[in-house]
């Protein structure tokens, strides 16, 4: 290298190192802005969408100024409104339509795709119609909004289904049914939302800036940045200095926008080869636009989860399918992957069939086929006298199937599947009340020579997660995981309520335990005893429960041995060992239950 080029590059050095916290304090895209005087300041999670990057704020927190600069949010589904006030520490935000009329975005509102939820909790479904004056008489219900040609829009709780008898509605047109909101919306002129994440109140509190990690996963609090004004600085040595570096500038301002973009356009090839990689399997892929219309813009929702919300969908003019759109606003795809790569892989009667998937940008949805009888949940879990209304040689049938399933995904694939959250509420049930095992985020594929899997943390529900989930001390992770949460959902179909209720009887408090009291002590168990035969049924189911939840995972059977003790006569299975050892007269799984009763545990990272 020559003597000339080294002193280029040692001036040229010097000089942005004279310049740099002048040149990034000027240019700091980042910097607490508005869009006009007096109006709601714009910072992180929010960003100005056409003045600054990406990085800026938070996926879905978009704001931008229009031609009266009033600061604007728009919601699904292009719904436009002008922010009227930004609460920082109590994460809210207070919304007003600009053209008078909130009611009639309601038509096309659809806050399940968005960061955003109601203030109110009381949501409901509401159905608009169109009526002649002559029904003017009613003032409660009428949206106030100018009549159009003579007419007055009316909203009406669709809980009040005998509209006639309640309301006038003669001479009156349905026109729309609306998505569940807070009622008194038809009614107020503004509309209060709240987000949930990024959180972002401790750092407003301490008087701190909040901003994303390094990698992407979590917020931490940082000084206040310098707020941008737009007034012309007077400066002008320091103008200068910003035209000249205004190239260089550029270029890091250009690194701000790839490193922020970097990170989802990874996810995002990530989840794009692995679709390509399993085209051979031909789920049909959707659009997003296509998903809209198969659920007629999302309007019959059958639930929501940790992870998305399902909805009805309609595939064709006789196939249902139900269609669950994944929070697109957060995570990096994972569950996505992980539920596609294990159920795409699944052909059993006994495992829900996935008809297809959208990936359309960040957008992501799982079309499966549509089972018409809901969760086992809700069959066994009912009080008084529609507890167990499907009988007990049905319930007999339905816990075979999902043995069956279990067996099929620890045996029967070329991986070996683990569910992890093997319960009640992901049984689905079909027109026959066949059981499907559904909702695979929390799977695990793994060889089936493998002895055991490693973990970092706990993964499942409460309730149901084997010792040796909670604590190494009790032995390696494996398919006999999911044997526990079997026996724990047998002994629930038994009993008709949740294993650790703590409102039950004081001594049976820990169903399992006084089951296993119940039985060795040569008792019957009368639950809700029918038939000669259910006891039969009922001991059997109790038993093999039993032997599914002993407390260390080389006691309890496999699945196959489970399928084969269902199929065979109850009568000559043997009454398992104590399945939960007690110490000084407690029940220390008991305890751990009961302590942990409430909580969901994520989904963790592995290390094989």
């Amino acid at each position: 290298m020559t003597l000339k080029i080294k002193m280029s590059i040692f001036i040229c050095y010097m000089f942005f190192l004279l310049f740099s916290p002048l040149l990034i304090a000027g240019l700091d895209d980042c910097t607490t802005t508005w869009c006009s005087k007096g109006g709601p300041i714009i910072r992180f999670p929010f960003r100005n969408k056409f003045q600054q990057p990406e990085h800026c704020g938070y996926p879905g927190f978009n704001l931008y100024c229009n031609k009266s600069n009033e600061t604007v949010l728009e919601l699904p589904f292009s719904v436009k409104l002008v922010v009227k006030k930004i609460d920082y520490v109590s994460q809210n935000i207070q919304l007003y339509d600009p053209d008078g009329c909130l009611p009639q975005k309601l038509l096309y509102l659809n806050l399940s795709a968005s960061p955003f939820h109601f203030l109110d909790i009381h949501l409901y479904y509401g159905v608009l119609f169109n009526c002649s004056a002559a029904n003017r008489d009613m003032d409660y219900d009428i949206i106030p909004c100018p009549a159009v040609l003579g007419y007055q829009l009316y909203a009406i709780p669709s809980y009040s289904d005998k509209y006639t008898d309640e309301y006038p509605l003669t001479s009156c047109t349905k026109i729309h049914e609306i998505s569940p909101v807070p009622w008194n919306i038809v009614y107020q002129k503004d509309l209060h939302l709240n987000w949930s994440e990024p959180y972002c109140g401790h750092c407003e509190v301490q008087g701190k800036f909040c901003s994303l990690d390094t990698n992407k996963s979590g917020t931490h609090c940082t000084s206040k940045p310098k707020i941008h004004r737009s007034e012309p600085r007077g400066d002008l040595i320091a103008g200068g200095i910003i035209g000249a570096f205004l190239s260089v500038g550029t270029l890091v301002a250009l690194y701000y926008v790839y490193s922020s973009s970097r990170i989802k356009k990874e996810n995002q090839a990530t989840i794009e080869k692995f679709l390509e990689d399993y085209r051979a399997l031909k789920p049909t892929r959707f659009s997003y636009a296509e998903i809209r219309k198969i659920t007629n813009q999302f309007s019959e929702k059958l639930g929501e989860g940790g992870y998305g919300t399902v909805y009805k969908g309609k595939l064709s003019n006789e196939i249902y399918g139900a269609v669950k759109v994944l929070n697109n606003f957060k995570g990096n795809g994972e569950e996505f992957i992980i539920e596609v790569g294990t159920i795409g892989r699944i052909h059993h009667v006994n495992v829900v069939r996935l008809v297809g998937y959208c990936a359309d940008g960040f957008r992501r949805a799982l079309v499966y086929e549509f089972l018409p009888n809901d969760s086992l949940e809700k069959f066994i879990f009912r009080d008084g006298s529609k507890r167990n209304t499907l009988g007990w040689t049905k319930l007999q049938d339905i816990a075979l199937g999902i043995a069956k399933g279990i067996e099929y995904l620890h045996q029967g694939c070329d991986q070996q599947i683990l569910h992890f959250d093997i319960k009640p509420h992901n049984i689905l049930l079909d027109h026959n009340f066949n059981p499907k095992i559904c909702d695979f985020g929390l799977a695990k594929l793994c060889c089936k020579e493998q002895s055991g899997v490693s973990m970092t943390a706990a993964r499942g529900t409460i309730g149901y997660i084997a010792p040796e989930v909670l604590s190494r001390n009790f032995g390696r992770v494996s398919y006999k995981s999911d044997v526990y949460s079997f026996g724990m959902l047998l002994l629930e179909m038994v009993g008709g309520r949740k294993n650790n209720d703590l409102t039950a009887n004081a001594s049976q408090v820990y169903f399992p335990e006084w089951i296993f009291n119940q039985l060795s002590q040569g008792e019957e168990l009368h639950i809700r005893i029918e038939e000669g035969d259910d006891a039969i049924i009922l001991k059997k189911l109790a038993i093999v429960g039993l032997w599914c939840i002993q407390w260390y995972p080389t006691d309890r059977p496999s699945m196959k041995v489970v399928v084969q003790m269902l199929e065979g006569d109850g009568n000559n299975l043997t009454m398992p060992p104590r399945p939960v050892p007690a110490t000084n007269g407690t029940n220390s799984i008991a305890g751990i239950h009961g302590r942990l009763r409430q909580t969901e545990l994520a989904v963790i990272s592995e290390v094989e």
